[in-house]
């Protein structure tokens, strides 16, 4: 029992290892498309001044300088993974990850050579390999930079302080990292192209499940919201955007493996009126024009349930931490809080609002919606929605209309017919949140140390978008009401010695003055 406990906190912290690439991905891909929007002789032709060549050179620049994050994925992941799962010595893992992603790809190069698989650049693609950083190697794309930054970040966690012989002390310690990782990163590489047969297959075999028109679009949006609580569900999206289980999709000579490679194509070099552009629907179901739903009528609609039937006397303090709550989904695309506000209290309406999630992904589908990217927030609706052709952005006011309706009567009959306490529906007077809207951290992580048993009983502060990620020595000395005190929006126990407080986009600024009072 313990060892699954363990494995699952480790599953745990590797899903939130993957926040930072995509942290960076995410601004990156507004720039990416917007810019990829405005360049398009479609879109010159409607507005004729971004045509002008200074404006068009600046548009331009800026894409390639947002397309060179999207073209090393795999190096991001490299470190972000690298950055996350170390214990010790983040910085010495992150640099090992580099070099052990390096010497993965060479040594791949190498094995295709010796064995006689590498095939001619100009096929590559039609044989899963590609160029990565000048080494024609597998194309083992986000999966690949995953891998060495598991490697680097174990090396240093396992050896950063390794003694060796006086003659060779100068090559021990943190220094020993980068050496282990490219010794591992050399059998891996070895290793790896005679695994890569089955691991290709089992990705396709999930595609197929994935890739099914209907269940398949209703299977993913569902889990990934039944995820968020476990903090897994960034691995779920990695996995359709990146990997095989999304698809491999054959454009002219170029073949993508993944959604968000295709979609890279197909939105900022394809463009409208090309064959590819038809497409979209079948790429568009797994991004974020679901997202686009949620974050703009479907919390929104959970929000003026909670406001209504909160009691009087705690409306006009539940009304501006929901109002907060939602305008963090509707421009922030970050949906933490608002369903944690309910989570907890309420699972079974946690796994209703999954389910219907999973419905609205069918619904945009079924009418060949063709919406979005990787964000869901009002300004990817303009971009990705309104600038573009052929979309059919509509379809996410009809769907998100029916949807607003369908949660707001939904959850106010449940909240009455059950008595869940939400925000606002609590016998006594609702604790302030003044503390986080005026951004007093300080006390904040003050009351959250004492709420969780003093500084004795903390043994790791870590943080995701929205939520502290802290392990404990003993649960038992958890003070839940000092807790609240804090401003929260949620307390969630996952496992036996591990607590989320959840503080929405505050939650870096009360993790570090958390550490600063540790």
């Amino acid at each position: 029992m313990g060892k699954m406990k363990k494995f699952n906190n480790e599953i745990q912290r590797f899903g939130r290892s993957l926040l930072l690439p995509i942290a960076v991905m995410a601004p990156m891909g507004m720039i990416l498309g917007l810019c990829g929007a405005l360049v398009q002789s479609y879109m010159i032709a409607k507005v004729p001044f971004l045509g002008n060549p200074v404006i068009n050179t600046f548009l331009k620049s800026l894409r390639q300088v947002a397309g060179i994050v999207f073209a090393n994925i795999p190096l991001l992941f490299a470190m972000g993974v690298a950055y996350g799962m170390a214990k010790k010595e983040k910085g010495i893992a992150v640099f090992s990850s580099v070099i052990s992603y390096l010497v993965l790809n060479i040594t791949i190069n190498i094995w295709l050579n010796v064995t006689g698989n590498i095939v001619d650049p100009s096929v590559m693609d039609q044989h899963g390999q590609a160029m990565i950083l000048g080494i024609q190697t597998l194309r083992l794309d986000a999966l690949g930079g995953i891998i060495c930054g598991l490697i680097a970040a174990k090396a240093a966690d396992r050896f950063y302080n390794l003694e060796l012989p006086v003659a060779f002390a100068f090559f021990g310690g943190k220094k020993s990292v980068p050496t282990i990782s490219v010794g591992l990163s050399m059998v891996t590489g070895i290793i790896i192209p005679f695994l890569w047969q089955f691991l290709t297959s089992g990705l396709m075999h999930l595609s197929k499940i994935l890739l099914n028109s209907h269940f398949g679009t209703f299977l993913f949006h569902t889990m990934n919201r039944l995820l968020i609580p476990f903090g897994l569900h960034h691995v779920w999206n990695a996995l359709v955007r990146f990997t095989p289980a999304g698809g491999t999709y054959i454009i002219g000579d170029k073949t993508f493996v993944g959604v968000i490679p295709t979609l890279n194509h197909v939105l900022f070099e394809a463009g409208p009126g090309t064959k590819a552009w038809e497409m979209l629907p079948e790429l568009t179901r797994f991004e974020a024009q679901v997202q686009m739903v949620t974050t703009m009528f479907i919390l929104p609609a959970i929000g003026l349930a909670m406001y209504k039937t909160a009691k009087s006397k705690n409306k006009k303090l539940v009304k501006g931490m929901i109002l907060t709550m939602v305008l963090t989904a509707v421009l922030g695309n970050v949906t933490e809080p608002m369903e944690f506000s309910f989570l907890f209290v309420a699972p079974l309406l946690f796994g209703f609002h999954a389910v219907m999630v999973g419905i609205t992904g069918v619904s945009l589908y079924l009418l060949h919606t063709a919406v979005g990217y990787i964000r869901g927030t009002i300004f990817d609706f303009g971009i990705f929605g309104l600038m573009y052709e052929n979309t059919r952005w509509y379809n996410i006011l009809i769907v998100g209309a029916i949807m607003f309706a369908i949660y707001y009567f939904v959850f106010t009959w449940a909240i009455k017919k059950f008595n869940i306490s939400t925000p606002g529906r609590e016998d006594e007077e609702m604790a302030n949140n003044s503390l986080l809207k005026e951004k007093k951290y300080a006390e904040i992580a003050k009351i959250v140390i004492e709420g969780l048993g003093g500084k004795d009983n903390i043994l790791n502060v870590d943080n995701c978008i929205t939520r502290l990620r802290i392990d404990l020595n003993d649960v038992r000395k958890i003070n839940k009401d000092k807790l609240m005190e804090s401003g929260t929006s949620g307390i969630f126990l996952p496992s036996k010695k591990h607590i989320h407080v959840v503080f929405g986009p505050h939650v870096e600024f009360v993790k570090n003055a958390v550490d600063d009072q540790l």
